[in-house]
């Protein structure tokens, strides 16, 4: 593995071990730190703030902020919102004001940028926000009238985001702005496909490579000076009107991209095909509820694809069961040979082993995970969520060689959801999630 491979430094951003969503730009979901959650005891704090909470990052050391949007399906207007947050009350120190989000209900995204700011997308809004009052100090609204999904930072600092667009909702737009002003630079990207993942991003000893996954196809765009081209590798994971969804995000790891498809559930495609993206006439209740059966009848796959054939790509299925679903991307591990899949409609977590040519399934677990997970290769886990038939969404600890259950914790969340686990770098785990957010440690 070459220094490139791993997200362990971060340009572009706030000297932090975790500034942004999937602790890099690469989505390795990889914490340097160990958790050893075997050998200590769980101790959590649950807030119920009533707020769709998606995720949280690190600026200074301890100094954490907690992003969201609210899940105003029908009624109330919509918006943004960014707190600084007290790690062991998980009570707001600061607040922003309510943020504009073009009427649209989607998880956006924050980080913390190299020029000491809080940035946020939502909606079809772009945020700079001040990291000790959390006032606003530049507002944007993004060329595309859409929700956004994802927010990056490039390492020259510059910002990268882009709209979300279902199958033969057109072309979907990549915006690159100044992380001072938060204008636009150059024309915006629209590229010939649709893009419902989050984008992920690599710099190489080439140059910077942005990674997009379309409707059939995945994209990579390479940074050049103001202008982003679209490079000809383009492999193709699905065909049109296939049996099987589209892809959420890529994890760029080992030479390799990796996907899940099966992403864009009905719940998805309801919120996607409204305008304003996730609003009602009247509360839409369980019609977006992630565990509606799939609409397509393809098993969940796991795809590799290496970065220099697009030819050269591998898949398995995991499960096998008709009608798999997901609402969050794969993990690859290196340092264990591994990657890690689930299906998160008919239940099920596996790790792939990928040491060979093949992919080949080490082990499987019964449990039901739907959220963006962590990985801590030094000590071997996996942390990631299980809605549970009882209705509790708990994490659970496992061992990513043997598959071997460490622990599970009740995080108090009744909600499951497709947010974003973060390492807090000290043997603990905040979490996120409709209505609740968590912060769980082990000592």
């Amino acid at each position: 593995m070459t220094e490139l491979d791993r997200d362990n430094t971060h340009p572009g951003y706030w000297p932090s071990a975790w500034p942004v969503e999937c602790g890099g730009n690469r989505r390795q979901k990889a914490s340097p730190d160990r958790l050893d959650a075997a050998t200590g005891t769980a101790s959590v704090t649950s807030v119920r703030n009533n707020r769709w909470n998606v995720m949280v990052v690190e600026r200074d050391s301890g100094q954490w902020y907690l992003g969201g949007t609210m899940a105003h399906f029908s009624g109330p207007s919509p918006f943004g919102w960014v707190q600084r947050i007290d790690p062991t009350s998980l009570e707001p120190l600061v607040s922003s004001p309510e943020l504009p989000c073009g009427d649209h209900v989607w998880c956006g995204a924050i980080l913390a940028h190299a020029n000491g700011s809080i940035m946020s997308v939502n909606g079809s809004y772009l945020h700079r926000l001040d990291p000790d009052d959390l006032s606003i100090t530049v507002e944007r609204r993004l060329p595309a009238d859409r929700s956004h999904n994802g927010l990056l930072a490039l390492s020259d600092g510059t910002l990268v985001t882009k709209d979300l667009r279902l199958e033969g909702q057109g072309g979907t737009t990549i915006s690159r702005l100044d992380p001072e002003s938060l204008q636009p630079i150059g024309e915006p990207l629209v590229l010939p496909e649709g893009s419902m993942g989050r984008i992920a991003a690599d710099l190489t000893t080439a140059g910077e490579i942005i990674y997009v996954p379309g409707t059939e196809h995945l994209w990579r765009l390479v940074v050049e000076g103001d202008r982003l081209a679209v490079d000809d590798w383009r492999p193709r994971y699905r065909a049109a009107g296939s049996d099987r969804g589209l892809a959420w995000d890529a994890c760029i790891s080992d030479d390799v991209c990796w996907i899940m498809d099966c992403g864009d559930i009905e719940s998805v495609r309801r919120i996607h095909t409204t305008e304003p993206n996730g609003r009602f006439d009247e509360p839409p209740g369980n019609r977006l509820s992630w565990r509606l059966p799939a609409p397509w009848s393809g098993a969940q796959r796991l795809v590799r694809v290496s970065l220099d054939d697009p030819n050269d790509a591998t898949e398995i299925e995991p499960f096998g069961a008709p009608g798999g679903g997901i609402i969050a991307p794969p993990a690859h591990v290196p340092e264990q040979q591994m990657a890690i899949a689930w299906d998160s409609v008919n239940g099920g977590l596996a790790g792939i082993d990928t040491s060979g040519t093949t992919l080949e399934v080490a082990w499987q677990l019964d449990v039901r995970p739907s959220m963006q997970p962590v990985v801590f290769p030094a000590s071997g886990e996996l942390a990631i969520n299980d809605f549970t038939d009882s209705g509790t969404d708990d994490v659970v600890i496992v061992d990513i060689t043997s598959g071997e259950l460490l622990d599970r914790v009740d995080t108090g969340s009744r909600i499951g959801n497709g947010m974003f686990l973060t390492a807090d770098g000290d043997r603990g785990l905040f979490y996120c999630s409709t209505l609740t957010v968590a912060h769980i440690t082990w000592h």
